[in-house]
């Protein structure tokens, strides 16, 4: 099994994912697009693809110029019906190569926040044996329509599209399902002026919504991202 990996911002990582990836002994390619790597033509050297997270939003082509070539790329594999998975930024990019629209601000979370299921992720393929309702953690301000065809998996009261199904296997995820409570701390330390200005409590309440929320969220981030590896 071979996997790309699409990096879209320093400091985001595969966490839980890797690890699933890990346990199936999958070769992976990680192209740093942000620097400048440059993307494969097609879909055609690799079984998946995975695309991480980023400070920039799904729109801003000036910022990441390689986003078209991205969403052309994405399609490929859609379309070639392999796996895909799209985490935040990545997931609303999913969202916008196959007709979404990306709405900028408004849908702000950040920290642990509950996730609902659908009735469509009963039937699933990967979302079918999650609990209905679980804690996940979260950090966006952007949001996105569902693509015409997609199948909505997920919501939140503050973001009603938190993951979708497009094909038979491409995820568009925007809460971080990858982030287990080391990665969090992780993030908090190399992020820690950024989530300052926007959520100046962070400090203060960061362990205690770890140590409440921590452990359910690690352990259903884990379960989704074996079922991902296990549908490619």
């Amino acid at each position: 099994m071979r996997v790309l990996i699409v990096q879209n911002f320093a400091d985001t990582g595969l966490g839980q994912v890797g690890s699933a990836l890990a346990e199936v002994e999958a070769v992976v390619d990680q192209c740093n697009a942000y620097l400048g790597d440059a993307l494969p033509a097609d879909a055609d050297g690799h079984d998946a693809m995975i695309m991480l997270g980023g400070g920039q939003n799904a729109r801003d082509d000036a910022h990441s110029p390689y986003f078209p070539a991205l969403l052309e790329l994405a399609r490929d594999f859609v379309e070639k019906d392999k796996a895909v998975l799209g985490i935040c930024l990545g997931g609303q990019l999913l969202a916008r190569a196959f007709g979404g629209h990306n709405r900028i601000g408004g849908s702000t979370e950040f920290g642990w926040h509950g996730i609902t299921l659908t009735d469509e992720a009963q039937d699933d393929l990967v979302f079918s044996d999650l609990p209905q309702r679980f804690p996940i953690f979260q950090w966006h301000d952007d949001t996105f329509t569902l693509p015409e065809d997609a199948v909505r998996l997920a919501g939140s009261s503050v973001t009603g599209n938190q993951a979708f199904r497009v094909g038979r296997a491409g995820y568009g995820i925007q809460f971080h399902f990858e982030a287990d409570q080391p990665m969090v701390r992780g993030w908090s330390e190399a992020f820690a002026e950024t989530i300052s200005r926007r959520h100046p409590d962070w400090p203060e309440r960061h362990e205690a919504e770890a140590a409440r929320h921590g452990p359910e969220a690690d352990a259903v981030g884990l379960a989704l991202a074996r079922a991902w590896v296990a549908a490619i």
